[in-house]
């Protein structure tokens, strides 16, 4: 007996050896191809300057949704369809913020209206600024000291975190709730410190909501202006003015882009994914353009390496993630209505930077399975698979049961450059954003195969 039993953990463990070894070999050449043939970079190229950035509802995304089905077409896909979305549609026009000291002198300040915040309808509005430096302080004014003012939420974005979501996540309520919270005690509109990383002078927009119908302006301004503005506040008054354009419009048809490689073994559910839309300034190169086309990368490299899946790997690229995430509800939604059954979901949605891990939100099962696997993936850098969230759209998958995740790229340089002007191709490496789409696809790979 123990002469049997000792046989059988050798087979067993030249098995899992040889399987191992196996796994090595495949990661090994889906790296070679994609570092030495991938195209991404050169498709984000054309993305962004031939397209540029991508709002939901404008004409450039309408044609970034031909260029993504056409690329799916060229990567392989055997199918390729559009997903019908009905999408709310924001637009900017012109706008001007404007202060004035004791001096009597107006001075422009560069700004962004934040997305989805109504405007001023083309005319001037001014008040008193007064300053707040965080939530707590602006709970303690009473609606007599806010009533006819602008409310300044000055709160720096926190440089103790390592990781820097950790610290968009802490200051990002500013941005959502300011113009509402000013409404509320009768403030004319808000200005945001940008939820920025960097100490520069660049303002980032970003997706605010209303709390009930009392709609006023909300804008940003960078951080280098924040400090000035503070300053100036600690000595004298300070008098702003605003004239925007921006707006919501009627909600649209628009569309999500999917494409996809039909399982040799069954038609259960792979999907990797990214948002095709952008804010309406820079290009959309890292947000996320950078996860359109690590996606597309997936799907090429499975085909250019004969590569025969058992499950249907379905590259999406979602609709309006920026400032509605109606494209991840729709396709959530028409999965479940298809009685559809999905494995597993990744998202690219954090840049297109050097990777440094994946974000596990599944239970915890799944999570120690594919944690079980990084010996194999430390050769290419990843070796972070702490985290437990995953791409927001992939949260109606995710409140679905369907075990999901998100590639985590380093962050250090995101919130520089997120939603902003400066989100351009040229701020993108080649072998970073290659990396990232080698991660992707050693993933779905060892998902492919053993679930």
């Amino acid at each position: 007996m123990k002469k049997i039993l000792g046989t059988s953990l050798l087979l067993l463990g030249l098995t899992v050896f040889a399987q191992t070894k196996e796994d090595s070999v495949q990661f090994a050449k889906i790296s070679t191809e994609i570092l030495n043939n991938g195209k991404s970079y050169t498709e984000l190229r054309d993305l962004t300057k031939n397209i540029g950035h991508r709002l939901s509802g404008s004409e450039s995304y309408e044609k970034a949704v031909k260029w993504a089905e056409q690329k799916l077409r060229d990567a392989g896909a055997d199918k390729v369809w559009l997903q019908e979305v009905m999408i709310p549609v924001w637009v900017r026009g012109k706008e001007s913020l404007q202060i004035k000291t004791q001096s009597g002198k107006w001075t422009s300040l560069k700004m962004l209206s934040l997305g989805n915040s109504e405007g001023t309808g083309g005319k001037d509005v001014s008040g008193e600024i007064i300053m707040v430096r965080s939530m707590e302080e602006y709970d303690k004014l009473s609606p007599e000291q806010v009533k006819d003012k602008i409310v300044f939420f000055n709160y720096p974005f926190s440089q103790s975190y390592v990781e820097t979501f950790r610290g968009y996540s802490d200051a990002a309520k500013y941005r959502t709730t300011a113009a509402s919270l000013t409404a509320k005690k009768g403030g004319k509109f808000a200005i945001i410190r940008s939820l920025s990383s960097a100490f520069d002078d660049v303002p980032h927009t970003g997706a605010m909501r209303y709390a009930d119908d009392k709609k006023i302006p909300a804008v940003a301004i960078g951080s280098t202006t924040a400090d000035e503005l503070a300053e100036l506040l600690q000595s004298q008054k300070v008098t702003a003015k605003l004239n925007s354009n921006c707006g919501m419009k009627e909600e649209k048809l628009s569309h999500s882009v999917i494409g996809e490689i039909t399982g040799k073994k069954d038609q259960s559910v792979i999907v990797v994914g990214g948002h095709l839309d952008s804010w309406d300034v820079g290009e959309g190169a890292h947000d996320d353009g950078s996860g359109i086309v690590q996606s597309i990368e997936v799907l090429r490299t499975f085909k250019n390496l004969g590569i025969k899946n058992n499950h249907t790997i379905r590259v999406v690229c979602f609709a309006n993630e920026e400032n509605g995430v109606k494209g991840g509800v729709q396709y959530g939604k028409t999965a479940k209505e298809n009685n559809e059954k999905h494995l597993f979901a990744i998202e690219s949605d954090a840049g297109g930077f050097t990777p440094r891990g994946i974000s596990l939100d599944m239970d915890p099962e799944k999570r120690k399975q594919i944690q079980s696997w990084s010996e194999l993936f430390l050769p290419y850098g990843i070796y972070d698979f702490k985290n437990t969230y995953s791409g927001t759209d992939l949260y109606p998958l995710h409140d679905m049961g369907i075990p999901a995740a998100e590639l985590v790229p380093d962050s250090q340089r995101y919130f520089d450059i997120h939603h902003t002007e400066e989100d351009t191709f040229e701020k993108v490496n080649r072998r970073e954003l290659l990396l990232g789409a080698v991660a992707m696809t050693q993933l779905i790979y060892m998902i492919d195969k053993n679930w």
